[in-house]
């Protein structure tokens, strides 16, 4: 009799966790749900902050450059190095830039550039609103008549939205040039003919869906960033955990949206 009361002692408060988990959850999503809603309605209503717009454009942009650059070349150079073997085997290596074209604009760019700038701009964009948060230069903002929402969220999701796509481009121009150095030390190919090569299978579905996706995965990551930047809570420590979260969850979004559009976009084809 006395294990049969343990046991029911111990079943309701199981039951009142996963409650409280799945409660928590929904909640979540909710609040989510709200915020995106209100950057809908107050990002796109006047007055517009061009000028802070402009800033995080050249704070996500431009300072993102280097890393870009560096991660495309080697992404291009590596797939080409790595492809070649298996070409060879059928005899079939004059493919070679027409395969690594494909796979970089189709995927390798817009994957690879959005997980990028997800741990180095949604990480910071977290961590700089999660401090303002705990510092209480949020609510500061609100007294003295300023809408923070509007001038620390909607500046930043607008700017990464706008700016992912173009350094998608960027880094899918640089993969193909460091797909063209490794083809022309070894087959000798020249520059026009391997571009005319590479870009002869790709379609305008293929770079449509391609900024399509940055654009997509370029909003996620902002939204992800400001949310949990803007909900911080527990001092230091929280916007440490701000930091984390909003780079997991942006990630783990990204590869969801990237399976459901590459479905979509396999439907239309």
């Amino acid at each position: 009799m006395e294990r049969n009361t343990e046991q029911l002692k111990i079943v309701p408060a199981e039951k009142s966790i996963i409650s409280k988990g799945v409660d928590d959850f929904f909640l979540g999503v909710y609040n989510v749900w709200k915020f995106i809603g209100r950057f809908f309605k107050e990002g796109f209503l006047p007055p517009f902050e061009i000028k802070e717009i402009v800033n995080q454009c050249y704070s996500v942009g431009f300072r993102s450059l280097p890393l870009i650059s560096l991660t495309g070349f080697i992404t291009g150079m590596v797939f080409t190095k790595q492809s070649r073997p298996s070409l060879a085997s059928f005899g079939a290596t004059s493919w070679l830039p027409s395969l690594i074209s494909i796979a970089v604009i189709r995927a390798l760019a817009p994957l690879v550039t959005a997980l990028i700038v997800a741990g180095k701009v949604g990480s910071n964009m977290g961590a700089e609103l999660g401090s303002m948060k705990v510092t209480e230069q949020i609510d500061a903002m609100e007294v003295s008549g300023t809408n923070p929402f509007k001038f620390l969220v909607s500046t930043r999701v607008m700017a990464i939205t706008f700016m992912l796509p173009v350094l998608v481009i960027y880094s899918g121009l640089i993969g193909m040039m460091g797909s063209y150095l490794n083809v022309h030390s070894n087959e000798q190919t020249s520059f026009t003919a391997f571009f005319k090569t590479a870009f002869m299978p790709i379609s305008f579905l293929d770079i449509i869906s391609s900024v399509l996706k940055s654009t997509i995965f370029g909003f996620t990551i902002g939204i992800t960033g400001c949310y949990q930047g803007y909900h911080a809570e527990n001092g230091t420590q929280g916007v440490g955990k701000a930091a984390n979260t909003a780079v997991v969850i942006a990630m783990i979004l990204i590869f969801v949206e990237e399976m459901l559009i590459v479905q979509l976009v396999n439907v239309i084809r």
